[in-house]
């Protein structure tokens, strides 16, 4: 489908020839040459977004004001924060936020044909890519078999959104889908999908080169930026309204820059790199920002390492974390298997354009800060929050502290009522390092690796998870390599993992088989029982799968705080497996150690790992593989031909995915006993006209959360119990439970997912006292599920309001947090602050968010949870504004309060007028010619 772009001004519309072909491009320095300002020391992250300006020019939805903003905001020194229409080239999807996005895309034909439209101006203008890889869970692991049980659990219990999805890969224009068992998004993305440089035919038929830009329904989109590509995480609402053709509303964003220069030292990772990027941002304080990192550092990080780091930008927070176009990264393009033709492209338009690293680029930035990699230690993060970085010679003392801070020391380890249902009496219990009192402890009788049935104590600490897992780590042949390695040094000294430690290996693509294979590494994982289990997300996103049964009962009955180690990027309460509170992210070479030790409470650094076969004690530097071992193995076995082989068929998936049968119809056959997916009702019974924002008078309050409560908490990925609002519902659907799946596969299902908002096991709402989970207080003025007090209120006919703290909805792009909030009747969230993406699903969904000013809180409110709420000044808001809000106290008491409207931009005004971004779309699809 071509591209259109603005009017076609001569000033800046130039050509360049490369790779043999000769592409038109809109030149920065032509626009500067012409008068439009001096972009000289702009950031080459805001030129991107810059020569988007220049090509969409239109004078209406993009005028010559908004170029010349751009040279303004770099005089005055990073800061000009103007509402801009910026578009980006395309989408990527994965399937636990791409199910809903196309439900609502099939939703909208019929909606469009209610209204009388035509159903075919509901298909994506831009490319979509939807890669299926947050699925799979791991049910097996440990064995050869696991990969093909996992695949084929995971076909038997998603087959309905498979066929749903195959649906609409039929149906829909410019939508491709990536089949499972491929690779997860980003690294697909990385490896094939992405091109830093893009060409399309514009309306008049000529080629244009552009860069690279997208917008992703998953938040570590980012992952693309180590490649110079300029993608970031949305909603799906968000990512719905940019593929229909819909400009992104956004503010010129300030842009700090992060300065690199060293090399990291022996015994370090990307890992340990990242985590220390991610304290420091989040401590800068990047929410809503860019940033680029420069510095001649850069020369000694690979692309691998760079899309570690760019990966995890929604860790610290910030908008994207973008790297720039040089000869790392062309060497990284054509080891991945990319045309000859456009690594040409690429580097010719880089350098034509601006673009290109040069030695000793300093631009203007908001704001620097700087990390000398020399001074790069081994770390972990952990237990709750990927910016918890911790020193891995610390990292026990960090955990005792952590165990004293949640128990009494009175009652702990001395617990005289430990649970044990194994045969004889009470075993005797051992030593707990580092205990003080405080750790609690049971004991498992289980099968250990040799087959032999024996009795296990667990305790606090145990490390019942070990995963490598995840985009952010296994995209990187450094660190995977490096986990083979210790792996292999592992089993030569005679180690193994612990019997108690579930491993599995996710990598994210298949890529990362073959080369584990062609150095012989694989082999030496399986061992020590990192099997391949899948390709996808697992663990990260809560697809860890069930303990084994006699650990999760041994774990529940004696309330210990079992641990889990993972290569991932989130690590949020909660989120990794019902049965583990504690949750470290570490590299992949330590992921394989933590699995050999089975213990947080002992220093890695200096403990034994266990004995060899000599009867030796065996130590982590023992195993610990050099840099130089690693950098040979990675040469030899991660080459082209791998990359152009693994993705020469990456649209046409297996025997198993070929043999999904669909229909082939314009509008979806909405099956009526489908658990899976539902029509939502979003446009059922929709008005042809918008209608008015109105104040909000008489709301109560739904719940009270803390600070940095987080989409997880919002809306869980993860299983959910029988016994839950969403349990019950299936169950009442006759779904046994062991099919009931995850939150994150029924994302299709809005009866699901509005009974699983806000029901994650570990939020805490204050209007109860001690207790966690999904509850609150009803209309009758007793505890109830979230999900049946807020129906009740919507029986009364009674608008809803939830208090909140800072960083109100960090982490994941999660549009269901937003989707699920609006069903359940809330009609504003009041925060302290709020976290960018979860801001603006809220307004895709006509929630409107506010943020708490001059120092109120809903602690210095003395907010309690019954009163009443009532917002005014919102007939005629605009953006910014601030209202007026009164909240009316149990005891006949008012405070009037100033709050602020985070509606940020005049076209988010609209939204909510429509009572949602794609109200908006469709009314106006709906009207047009």
């Amino acid at each position: 489908m071509p591209i259109t772009v603005g009017q076609d001004t001569s000033s800046t519309r130039k050509t360049l020839k490369a790779g043999g072909k000769t592409v038109a491009y809109y030149s920065i320095p032509a626009a500067q040459e012409a008068g439009l300002g001096d972009f000289s020391k702009l950031p080459i992250a805001l030129k991107v977004v810059l020569e988007n300006m220049l090509r969409f020019e239109d004078g209406k939805t993009v005028t010559t004001d908004d170029i010349k903003a751009f040279a303004t905001w770099a005089q005055q020194g990073g800061k000009n924060p103007r509402e801009i229409a910026y578009r980006p080239a395309r989408v990527l999807m994965q399937d636990f936020t791409g199910v809903p996005a196309v439900v609502d895309l099939a939703a909208m034909r019929d909606g469009i044909k209610a209204l009388g439209g035509d159903p075919q101006k509901i298909n994506p203008l831009n490319p979509v890519d939807l890669v299926i890889d947050h699925s799979v869970m791991i049910d097996e692991f440990g064995n050869p078999r696991a990969f093909q049980m996992n695949v084929d659990r995971e076909y038997e219990r998603n087959i309905e959104r498979y066929e749903f999805l195959k649906w609409g890969q039929g149906a829909f224009d410019n939508f491709r889908v990536v089949p499972p068992g491929t690779g997860i998004c980003h690294q697909v993305n990385l490896e094939y999908l992405a091109k830093t440089v893009w060409t399309d035919a514009d309306q008049n038929g000529e080629q244009v080169a552009y860069p690279d830009t997208l917008v992703g329904t998953d938040s570590h989109t980012t992952m693309v930026n180590g490649a110079a590509v300029l993608g970031w995480g949305v909603g799906g609402i968000e990512a719905e309204a940019a593929m229909l053709g819909q400009p992104i509303s956004m503010l010129i964003p300030e842009v700090i820059g992060f300065k690199l220069t060293g090399a990291m030292t022996e015994g370090t990772t990307a890992t340990d790199l990242v985590l220390k990027v991610v304290q420091m941002l989040r401590a800068k304080g990047v929410v809503g920002k860019f940033v680029e990192f420069y510095g001649d550092g850069l020369d000694n990080v690979p692309l691998a390492d760079r899309a570690t780091i760019g990966n995890m930008a929604p860790e610290y927070g910030a908008t994207c974390g973008f790297f720039l176009i040089d000869d790392v990264t062309l060497r990284y393009l054509e080891q991945t298997g990319r045309d000859e033709d456009v690594i040409a492209l690429v580097e010719a338009y880089a350098k034509a354009n601006g673009m290109w690293r040069e030695p000793g680029y300093e631009p203007v930035y908001t704001d620097t800060l700087e990390l000398d990699m020399t001074t790069v230690v081994p770390a972990i993060s952990g237990p709750k929050r990927p910016q918890d970085h911790i020193d891995l010679d610390k990292a026990a003392d960090a955990f005792h502290a952590y165990i004293k801070g949640q128990r009494d020391a009175k009652d702990g380890s001395e617990n005289a009522e430990v649970r044990w249902e194994g045969e004889g009496g009470m075993p005797e219990p051992t030593e707990i390092p580092g205990d003080t009192g405080s750790h609690k402890r049971g004991f498992v009788q289980m099968t250990d690796i040799d087959g032999d049935r024996e009795t296990f104590q667990l305790h606090d600490g145990s490390i019942v998870i070990a995963s490598i897992t995840s985009c952010t780590n296994t995209s990187n042949p450094y660190v995977m390599i490096g986990a083979g390695l210790v792996a292999r040094k592992a089993r030569e000294l005679g180690l193994d993992r612990k019997p108690w430690v579930k491993t599995s290996l996710a990598p994210g693509s298949q890529v990362v088989s073959a080369y584990l294979e062609a150095a012989g590494l694989q082999d030496d994982l399986d061992a020590i029982g990192f099997n391949l289990v899948g390709y996808g997300c697992t663990t990260c996103i809560g697809n860890s799968g069930p303990l084994a049964p006699e650990i999760s009962k041994c774990i529940n009955e004696n309330d210990l705080i079992g641990v889990s180690v993972l290569s991932g990027n989130r690590n949020f309460e909660g989120r990794i497996s019902p049965d583990v509170r504690a949750n470290y992210l570490a590299s992949p070479p330590l992921v394989v150690a933590y699995a050999l030790i089975g213990d947080m409470n002992v220093d890695i650094t200096t403990a034994s790992l266990g004995k060899g076969k000599d009867g030796q004690n065996v130590y982590l530097k023992d195993i610990w593989p050099s840099q130089a071992e690693i950098a040979e193995l990675v040469e030899r076995t991660v080459t082209r031909a791998s990359f152009q082989e693994k993705y020469a068929d990456v649209f046409k998936g297996d025997d198993k995915w070929r043999s999904v049968e669909t229909t082939d119809s314009e509008t979806y056959n909405w099956p009526p006993t489908s658990t899976y997916v539902q029509n939502p009702p979003y446009f059922q019974g929709m008005s042809p006209e918008k209608g008015e924002i109105t104040n909000i008078e008489g709301a109560r309050v739904l719940a009270i959360l803390g600070d940095m409560v987080t989409t997880d908490h919002i809306s869980p990925a993860g299983s959910f119990k029988e016994t839950t609002p969403a349990g019950e519902y299936l169950v009442n659907h006759q779904v046994p439970v062991r099919e009931f799946n995850s939150y994150g596969s029924r994302r299709g299902n809005h009866e699901v997912m509005m009974r699983g908002t806000f029901a994650n096991i570990r939020i805490k709402n204050e209007m109860l006292d001690g207790v966690e989970g999904g509850y609150t207080v009803g209309p009758d003025g007793q505890q109830a599920s979230i999900f049946d007090a807020a129906m009740a209120h919507q029986e009364n006919g009674t608008p809803l309001v939830i208090f909140a703290g800072e960083q109100y909805g960090a982490g994941s792009s999660r549009d269901w947090a937003a989707k699920g909030t609006a069903l359940l009747g809330v009609k504003a969230v009041i925060a302290e602050s709020f976290e960018r993406i979860h801001r603006s699903n809220l307004v895709g969904m006509g929630v409107i968010p506010f943020e708490f000013t001059g120092g109120d809180s809903r602690s210095s409110l003395g907010i309690k949870g019954d009163e009443t709420v009532s917002i005014s000044g919102l007939d005629a808001v605009k953006p910014g504004d601030i209202v007026p809000c009164t909240i009316a106290f149990a005891d006949g008491s008012e405070k009037t309060i100033d709050i602020k409207c985070r509606i940020d931009t005049a076209i988010e005004v609209e939204y909510i007028e429509h009572g949602g971004v794609l109200h908006y779309v469709l009314r106006n699809l709906a009207k047009a010619a």
